[in-house]
């Protein structure tokens, strides 16, 4: 079984929204995205979707979108994006999502001898603009982030491959460390993988943190292809 992730695949099927306007590598991404996963994703793969899944408002025009992707080889776990507005309660996700799918909120999941946990994440501290308002987000994601490192020690054992997703990166452009960064310290997943960030990033993307392996999955930076981030035997 391989491991893979990809964020940000920004689809739209309800109400087309052309994501070119970022960048000419965005050019009819979605027809990319589907195929360049076709050719390296197998049925028993595992692939991590950490957030900005689909542009839908409403969790009925997003499943057209997730039905496309559980269409595709390979068992997928999602993590909410600051753009998945369509994702709400997270029992009537779960009741909706195909099959194959799994959506991770507050817990952790495991698959065989992989074990996943994360949360959303949010902008951090000393970030250009960082407000009040984003402050009271961030500590709610930092609860959340603790909960589902809680359900992973549970339901983990020392064999397991276990991995951290956030949506955003856990650190500022600065790459200071923060609260996020010492809860995953602590925590000691083999990786940690995130996205949200798009065009050049390369200087305020986080690329050590202890001996965890960091792994940067924005679509348009993997130029659409599933990263692979390990094989689990």
């Amino acid at each position: 079984m391989h491991l893979f992730a990809i964020a940000d695949p920004h689809l739209s099927k309800a109400q087309a929204k052309p994501m070119d306007i970022f960048g000419k590598n965005w050019q009819g991404h979605p027809e990319i995205f589907f195929e360049r996963w076709q050719e390296i994703v197998k049925k028993d793969d595992v692939v991590l979707i950490p957030g900005d899944i689909s542009w839908a408002m409403k969790l009925e025009d997003a499943l057209l979108d997730l039905k496309d992707i559980a269409a595709l080889p390979g068992k997928k776990v999602l993590l909410k994006g600051n753009h998945d507005y369509w994702w709400a309660s997270i029992s009537k996700l779960r009741d909706s999502l195909p099959e194959g799918i799994f959506a991770l909120q507050n817990d952790a999941i495991k698959i065989n001898n992989l074990v996943i946990a994360g949360s959303r994440g949010w902008v951090c501290p000393n970030s250009v603009g960082f407000s009040e308002k984003d402050h009271k987000i961030y500590e709610r994601e930092l609860h959340r982030l603790q909960l589902s490192l809680e359900a992973a020690n549970k339901i983990k054992s020392k064999d397991d491959y276990f991995v951290v997703m956030l949506h955003f990166p856990p650190t500022n452009a600065r790459l200071e460390p923060n609260q996020i960064t010492n809860i995953i310290k602590v925590a000691k997943p083999n990786a940690l993988v995130f996205g949200h960030i798009h065009g050049n990033s390369e200087n305020t993307i986080i690329k050590n943190l202890a001996d965890i392996d960091i792994h940067f999955v924005a679509a348009d930076a993997l130029e659409f292809r599933p990263k692979l981030i390990t094989e689990i035997i």
